[in-house]
């Protein structure tokens, strides 16, 4: 334990004039935050760089001392982008490691920096700032997925499939249809993170430390030089508010859902009783003990980060839970859940848009499966419906018969005999055979949002020009 008795020099100089002794090791190594917050370090100087050119427009500090602040802080972002940097654990966090080297290459007068602002309105800046950065990679990366995911559907638009409930065949769907679906969600996972970002495009310098500041600064300009569409209106809300960072791991977490989702779909279609696709060795390990196989890693990897991003979001919520106005140190605990969840789905994101890209799709197999486990009974009751008018209801009723009919024989719907079918239904005639092939289901299904080739490619071009304009690669 520390001696209280005597003074120690680690106290942290730039915040501890209060206090006479050291802070004990393990003080120190809890409340210390470097380790992860100088992933920061780029926003935190930008922001500095910004809050200083403010300080001179309104007269607070002076021409000399700003164009020193803003040449010194240039120094440090290239310091530690070469990894020249020495951080100091003793100085707890980025804010404070860039101040202390500001002070060692401009003087006393870097201290001037830090007027009118705290360490709370500070990091609440730079956080949103590296969530906002963050929210445009994924939106981007999202984008590039579904152009992945539009490319493969144009290709596959009339590659017939089992489309499945319950992971029981159901009806036969394309392989494009499936593709669009993830472009669907996608879209929904895009849209969610623009919200978020509208949302969270408010800036909180100037703020302090909670009440706000006795300087006349201008706020507005701090805001429109870091592009924020506006400053904060409230300096509590503004330094205790972390929904920007929830809402875009809540956006994350649904997103990384979507991604398992096909993820599973992958390593279940690249098993050996599927056999739908395969991938190629770059998203593929082989087994230390058996020689034949082919594990699809990568997609079972995005599978178990899902559970990662949506503990990391769960994480930051219970922080948040039940803490007053305004902040607490428990803030702290925000970064690592944060930057780990949203740098999570960014590599799941990559790595989904590789395999969509790289899986080679097994045509035969699919349409085989498609055949199989009366897949086209619903075609027989609609045809029932259609073309006999017999109520639906009663139509499942004949269909079910021909069905089990079909599978005490050991047989496909199509091949049953006409005589056989009308043993059931007296009515039916031999253009049912039309109907009951899994070409001529999915034909059939032209309704809005159905899976007919033809609707398929409409949706597909649609997507790309609009993906187009949104600048998708």
């Amino acid at each position: 334990m520390s001696d209280n008795s005597k003074p120690h020099t680690s106290t942290n100089q730039m915040w501890g004039g209060r206090f006479a002794n050291a802070s004990d090791a393990v003080m120190l190594a809890i409340n210390a935050s470097i380790d992860f917050d100088k992933k920061m370090y780029a926003q935190d100087i930008t922001a500095s760089s910004v809050h200083a050119k403010m300080l001179v427009r309104q007269g607070i500090i002076s021409t000399a001392d700003c164009d020193a602040m803003i040449a010194g802080l240039a120094q440090i972002k290239a310091e530690i982008e070469a990894g020249k940097f020495e951080y100091s654990h003793t100085l707890e966090d980025i804010h404070m490691n860039v101040e202390a080297r500001l002070t060692k290459i401009m003087g006393a007068n870097a201290g001037r920096l830090h007027t009118a602002r705290s360490r709370n309105d500070q990091v609440a800046t730079d956080f949103r700032l590296w969530v906002r950065d963050m929210v445009d990679v994924l939106e981007a990366q999202i984008r590039t997925l579904q152009a992945s995911f539009v490319t493969r559907a144009l290709e596959h638009a009339k590659t017939i499939m089992p489309g499945f409930t319950h992971l029981q065949t159901a009806q036969p769907v394309t392989l494009g249809h499936h593709f669009l679906a993830y472009v669907e969600m996608l879209e929904r996972d895009r849209t969610r993170l623009l919200d978020a970002r509208a949302r969270m495009n408010e800036c909180p310098l100037g703020a302090a430390a909670l009440a706000g500041t006795s300087f006349h600064i201008d706020r507005h300009f701090v805001a429109q030089e870091l592009g924020f569409a506006r400053p904060t209106a409230n300096s509590l809300d503004s330094v205790s508010d972390r929904d920007f960072a929830l809402e875009a791991m809540a956006a994350a977490s649904i997103c990384a859902v979507h991604l398992s989702r096909f993820a599973e779909e992958i390593v279940v279609w690249c098993s050996a009783p599927f056999k739908f696709i395969s991938l190629s060795d770059k998203y593929s390990t082989g087994s230390s003990i058996m020689p034949q196989k082919r594990n699809p890693d990568a997609a079972e990897l995005v599978r178990a980060k899902t559970g990662r991003i949506a503990g990391d979001f769960q994480s930051l919520l219970m922080v948040m839970k039940g803490l007053p106005l305004a902040y607490s140190k428990d803030m702290q605990e925000d970064k690592e859940a944060t930057f780990d969840a949203l740098e999570t789905i960014s590599l799941c994101l990559a790595a989904i848009n590789g395999m969509v890209q790289d899986l080679t799709v097994n045509v035969p197999a699919l349409k085989k499966a498609a055949s199989g486990g009366y897949s086209t009974a619903t075609e027989l009751a609609d045809w029932l419906v259609q073309n006999l008018n017999i109520p639906f209801r009663e139509a499942h009723h004949i269909t079910g018969r021909v069905v089990s009919m079909a599978e005490a024989e050991n047989k496909q719907l199509h091949q049953l005999s006409l005589a056989q079918l009308q043993s059931v239904e007296p009515k039916i005639t031999i253009e049912i055979f039309t109907a009951l092939t899994v070409e001529a289901a999915v034909k059939r299904r032209v309704s809005y949002g159905g899976t007919a080739p033809q609707n398929v490619r409409k949706q597909a071009m649609a997507w790309q020009k609009k993906l187009a304009k949104l600048g998708a690669k």
